[in-house]
């Protein structure tokens, strides 16, 4: 963690290493403004924009948004399909000033029911900004917490049957999530007013700090980001122990 302060006090603000967020509030946003959930999913987008840079800014090494998830196959298809295009599209948009800001992109997540295109152009975003040593964005897209553990499991076992695992505790458990080397959220933050998890890096956040905001994704900005990370400075970590 990282102070804004040069002065060391009382009210030195934290900046937690990795933040994780559950972007909620799109539809409601769009629906209390007489619009549909796509003009709702767009103004999210340009929250995504905001706080990625304010991230870079302020130092947050880690940024994990929750993207899409495996349970939101459910909704109706005319929404999937275009936020699929508004995916691939903005991939596409935003990967020039995601390089030029040293922004280094990950995706996590599934893999087999997304098109070829986006496929391809989230294979293009990770080898153009590989070698970025700036803010680390990871996008969870057809993600879910379960998935990742079963898949985890199915992984091991595999290796169990050569002999190749002798034992099995956290640490080696961990080395086979999709991204083992970036450390776990320092704090998750999710927006709309909702208070639970929706299976989100499930294992990973076994000892995160949670934020909850009314807020709806599309209202939310610097400002608020502020907020949480205030919060989150105020609290003691103890990881189970005294």
């Amino acid at each position: 963690m990282r102070s804004l302060n040069t002065k060391k006090g009382e009210n030195d603000i934290k900046i937690p290493t990795h933040v994780a967020i559950i972007m909620d509030g799109n539809g409601r946003w769009a629906r209390l403004r007489g619009k549909n959930r796509i003009y709702g999913h767009k103004k999210g987008v340009e929250t995504v924009r905001k706080i990625v840079k304010y991230s870079s800014k302020i130092g947050v090494k880690y940024l994990t948004l929750f993207t899409f998830s495996t349970e939101n196959w459910d909704r109706p298809k005319r929404e999937v399909n275009s936020l699929m295009k508004m995916f691939s599209m903005l991939l596409k948009q935003e990967l020039p000033e995601l390089y030029k800001n040293n922004v280094k992109v990950y995706f996590i997540g599934r893999k087999d029911k997304i098109s070829k295109e986006l496929i391809d152009n989230i294979k293009n975003a990770e080898e153009v900004t590989r070698e970025n040593t700036g803010l680390k964005l990871i996008l969870a897209v057809d993600y879910g917490g379960r998935q990742e553990i079963v898949d985890a499991c199915k992984s091991i076992c595999q290796k169990m049957k050569t002999n190749q695992i002798k034992q099995l505790d956290n640490i080696e458990f961990s080395k086979f999530l999709y991204l083992p080397d970036v450390p776990d959220p320092d704090l998750v933050i999710r927006t709309s007013g909702e208070f639970r998890i929706s299976n989100f890096l499930l294992w990973q956040t076994a000892y995160s700090e949670f934020y909850f905001t009314y807020v709806l994704w599309p209202d939310f900005n610097e400002k608020e980001f502020d907020k949480a990370i205030q919060d989150y400075s105020k609290r003691e970590r103890r990881f189970g122990k005294i």
